[in-house]
């Protein structure tokens, strides 16, 4: 199947969305048996007398939940060629179980690289948005998208 989404898809300032995700305890504890096993995000009881109050995600767990809701909305279907890193990654409410999580992925800023003209650059900022419409988690970096039509690089811009 030939990918959707290509560089020129990805317009500035337009959002794709993402989700809905239902956060499960169960889910919670495994990601945390297996990569932060702090004891928040372990059980319920542990994390009641913690600044948590119970149990809550790890937040990268919810940086790797936002990745599967990416993979789902856009890049599994794109022309993705990664990501060079995370500029800024920010938790900023905790994620419990039941959470129903949405979001979006927008882009701030594009160019086409210099060096590889058949690579897009952009610029793009995420939000995670639980049910009581909080925002839990925000993350900017930048991301390398392959051009659909590359030797027509005047309208890829």
């Amino acid at each position: 199947m030939k990918p959707i989404f290509a560089y020129e898809d990805f317009i500035v300032g337009k959002a794709i969305l993402l989700g809905p995700y239902e956060v499960t305890s169960e889910a919670i504890i495994a990601f945390a048996e297996e990569f932060d096993p702090q004891p928040f995000h372990l059980s319920e009881e542990e994390g009641r007398d913690t600044l948590a109050g119970g149990l809550i995600a790890s937040g990268w767990h919810s940086c790797s939940i936002l990745m599967r809701m990416m993979c789902d909305a856009y890049l599994n279907n794109s022309l993705s060629q990664g990501a060079p890193g995370i500029d800024e990654v920010k938790w900023l409410k905790p994620i419990r179980p039941g959470d129903v999580l949405k979001g979006s992925s927008t882009v701030t800023a594009k160019r086409i690289s210099r060096s590889r003209p058949e690579l897009g650059i952009f610029k793009i900022r995420h939000e995670l948005i639980n049910q009581h419409d909080e925002t839990v988690l925000t993350i900017v970096n930048s991301g390398m998208m392959g051009l659909r039509n590359p030797a027509n690089r005047g309208d890829a811009e």
